[in-house]
């Protein structure tokens, strides 16, 4: 006891209090947005007080009752900055799919490698209907037509869809950070958008929004000149190190950097803010070096980093302010004013200040993939660097020749290269696998092999060219810059060639959990005490190992009900033969199955499809036992081959269980589907809730509500249903509880949910 007693009195002589207090408001932050519904601000206020009154009463010789109580109020002040950022976004949130007319000024614009756009749009007017709720701000892509510049006005029919839930409970909810970042709707136009003049009415922009018009229409034009100079993918990785503007990357490119672990240079983080800045600061302190007499007068060290200051706030200010680059720009200001003020530049301090920032003014980043994977590494990183510079060094004759400086040089390089690599990848692992169910094995040697190019070319002949940009002699300079990148790209190919990516599945929440504590503790911490994060990680590990796997589901259902799969000997069994990349390839990584099974198609007649407005149309007798036989003899002849269809009419499919499984596209089949299956799933929006025989109905209107559903048979041959969404009582879910004909909200769970638990 009293050898923890001293470790834990050093660790806080070290000021590792203040290094922890980004986790304990953080931790405030991530409870208040798992909760099933926001907590009175009367109750987080009375707790806050509850703090301060234990701080001012323990006094100045109970230290530890002090630092518990500082600890408590940091994460009800982390509820607080959830509560006020869910506050500030007030988006709202459209409810139900539809098609209509949408007039709007264009906010941004990011074109793809198919000479397509997505324009987010700021909504003035729909009409024909025109929407009782309609978004402030949405995102659109336009297939066809000229592009239209940033600030100027566009009009078109389009098809507008709420935004995504998780495709699997347990998976990104891309609502939530829909909701937080402005997007109340995603669709697409029908033909091409219609340029307009400024409307007579339209409103008038504030400074702010003028400002940031110009900074996205620079942006934009930034990005059209450099893909203008470099063609294809070489053009779009430059724009992109600028930018950020990643969608003309074409996919092949997109996943080979993916699979060989070099998407992280895409990316504008770190390594690009640590890159301009470093290239920045020391090619000043080199010029002023030809200058003996001014260095020797003036605090060069002191200018350059001034001026790199500059370059950096130039660079996050073109760079779309995403949260990794947001992070980067932080900790390399805090780290250049520092060298202004000739303090320690690297330190856990600085990581430490610009979490409480970013958390403090965005808490809801703190539960995304960029924040938690770009903080992990800059931790490890620096938790790493501390450790390399409290070493012994070890002098030796023959590494001091003067011969072996051009090896040790190389060596130091590509060795700094592979441990940092190797740091950055082990760090980042686990939310890897916990965000994307996904694992790259061969990041070390593509990192090797790219990260010379990145160094020694892309970043120095990019930067030269942004700085001749406004002289128009760019072009020579991404020529050269271009070169480097189709290296890159090519060693991308490569290494994704070999293939290393892994598909690992979903990990238990409780694991996930112990396993980043762990990692805190030993990243935060200075004395042994580090190593019970170490042995925590590892023990939970074990765990995780030596328990048996959590049995996967049977059946899953995508938020619509469009899309349903069937797992059937390691395959994936759909009942489309085109399903959506966006959502098979989330169930392909979140269930670890690659292979994915059409229906067979069966010859048939079948009714068509009513289109909207129209009534339901009604099978006769003789139509309905028909049905009835042709979907018992598709149920009797199911084999590993999955789904059979008639037509678009119906598909039906039997489980491994002995679970029949019918979906419907026609909802006149609804009577014969539920006479047959056990399971029945229509996308139809339906007023019944449940089948006359008893059997299982998930509709579009249930499953509006519960969001993706997977099916368990357990031992007892009952289904175990988990769906994505239980109780819809937070801001981000409530558009689904939405009635447009009471203009009411009803937040109770679907009846799905209520067969769950």
């Amino acid at each position: 006891m009293v050898v923890a007693r001293q470790a834990f009195a050093a660790e806080f002589d070290h000021g590792r209090f203040f290094l922890a207090s980004p986790v304990l408001l953080g931790a405030g932050a991530i409870a208040w947005f798992r909760l099933s519904s926001d907590p009175p601000p009367t109750r987080l206020l009375a707790w806050a007080a509850a703090f301060v009154l234990v701080f001012l009463l323990s006094g100045v010789g109970r230290v530890a009752t002090r630092r518990m109580a500082v600890a408590g109020l940091l994460v009800v002040l982390g509820m607080f900055a959830a509560q006020l950022e869910t506050w500030r976004a007030a988006t709202v949130v459209l409810d139900t799919p539809v098609t209509t007319t949408v007039t709007g000024r264009v906010e941004r614009r990011e074109g793809d490698d198919n000479g397509r756009w997505r324009y987010i749009l700021r909504v003035t007017r729909t009409e024909t209907p025109a929407l009782k709720r309609p978004p402030e701000q949405i995102s659109l892509v336009a297939r066809a037509g000229e592009p239209v510049a940033v600030g100027g006005w566009l009009t078109g029919r389009v098809r507008l869809t709420p935004p995504a839930g998780p495709a699997l409970p347990g998976l990104s909810d891309f609502a939530f950070s829909a909701y937080f970042d402005g997007i109340g709707a995603n669709g697409f136009f029908y033909g091409a958008p219609q340029p307009i003049p400024s409307p007579v009415d339209s409103v008038e922009l504030s400074a702010k929004d003028r400002a940031m018009a110009w900074l996205y229409g620079l942006r934009s034009r930034i990005g059209d000149r450099i893909r203008g100079i470099l063609p294809g993918d070489t053009g779009a990785f430059a724009a992109s190190l600028v930018t950020d503007e990643r969608r003309a990357i074409s996919n092949e490119t997109t996943e080979a950097l993916r699979q060989s672990g070099l998407a992280h240079i895409v990316a504008i983080s770190g390594l690009n803010m640590a890159l301009s800045a470093g290239i920045c600061f020391v090619g000043l302190r080199l010029f002023f070096g030809l200058f003996p007499g001014f260095a020797q007068a003036y605090p060069t060290k002191k200018f350059a980093a001034g001026s790199a200051l500059l370059a950096l706030t130039a660079y996050y200010m073109i760079s779309g302010f995403a949260v990794s680059a947001e992070r980067a720009f932080i900790m390399m200001a805090i780290m250049l004013v520092a060298a202004l003020f000739d303090r320690p530049s690297i330190s856990l301090r600085n990581i430490a200040l610009s979490a409480l920032l970013i958390i403090s003014l965005s808490p809801s980043e703190v539960l995304g993939p960029s924040f938690q994977m770009s903080y992990a590494a800059t931790l490890a990183l620096v938790a790493g660097f501390a450790v390399w510079t409290r070493r012994r060094p070890r002098e030796s004759v023959f590494f001091t020749h003067p011969a072996m400086k051009p090896v040790m040089f190389a060596l130091r390089f590509f060795g700094g290269i592979a441990l940092t690599s190797m740091i950055g990848g082990f760090s980042t692992a686990l939310f890897s696998i916990e965000h994307f169910n996904r694992l790259s094995g061969y990041g070390l040697p593509a990192n090797l092999l790219a990260m010379p190019v990145i160094s020694f070319i892309v970043m120095p002949f990019g930067m030269a060219a942004m700085l001749a940009t406004p002289f128009g002699l760019d072009a020579p300079f991404w020529i050269v810059a271009g070169f480097g990148l189709d290296l890159v790209i090519a060693i991308a190919r490569m290494v994704s060639g070999w293939g290393g990516s892994v598909d690992t599945g979903r990990i238990p929440e409780w694991y996930f959990a112990i396993a980043v504590v762990g990692f805190l503790i030993w990243g935060l911490m200075l004395t042994r005490l580090r190593w019970i994060g170490a042995v925590g990680a590892a023990v939970a590990t074990l765990v995780l190992v030596m328990l048996p796997a959590e049995p996967l589901p049977e059946l899953v259902v995508s938020e619509d009900g469009s899309l349903v799969a069937s797992l059937k000997s390691d395959s994936l069994a759909s009942n489309r033969e085109r399903p959506p990349d966006f959502i098979l390839g989330q169930w392909q990584r979140a269930l670890a199955i690659q292979n994915q099974t059409p229906p067979d198609m069966l010859d048939g007649e079948a009714l068509s499809i009513p289109k909207k407005g129209e009534p339901r149309p009604r099978l006769t007798s003789r139509q309905q036992r028909e049905a009835r036989g042709m979907m018992r003899g598709a149920a009797d002849s199911t084999n590993n081959n999955g789904f059979q269809c008639l037509k678009t009419a119906w598909c039906v499919t039997t489980l491994d269980s002995g679970y029949i499984i019918a979906t419907l596209e026609n909802a006149a089949y609804l009577g014969p589907a539920c006479d047959v299956a056990d399971i029945v799933v229509t996308p139809v929006r339906l007023r019944e809730v449940t089948c006359r025989s008893g059997a299982m109905l998930l509709t579009g209107e249930t499953l509006r509500r519960s969001g993706a559903v997977e099916i368990r048979i357990d031992e007892q041959g009952a289904p175990v249903v988990k769906t994505a969404y239980g109780s819809l009582d937070r801001p981000w879910m409530r558009h689904r509880a939405y009635d447009w004909r009471n203009n009411s909200f009803a937040g109770d769970p679907s009846p799905i949910s209520d067969i769950g638990e």
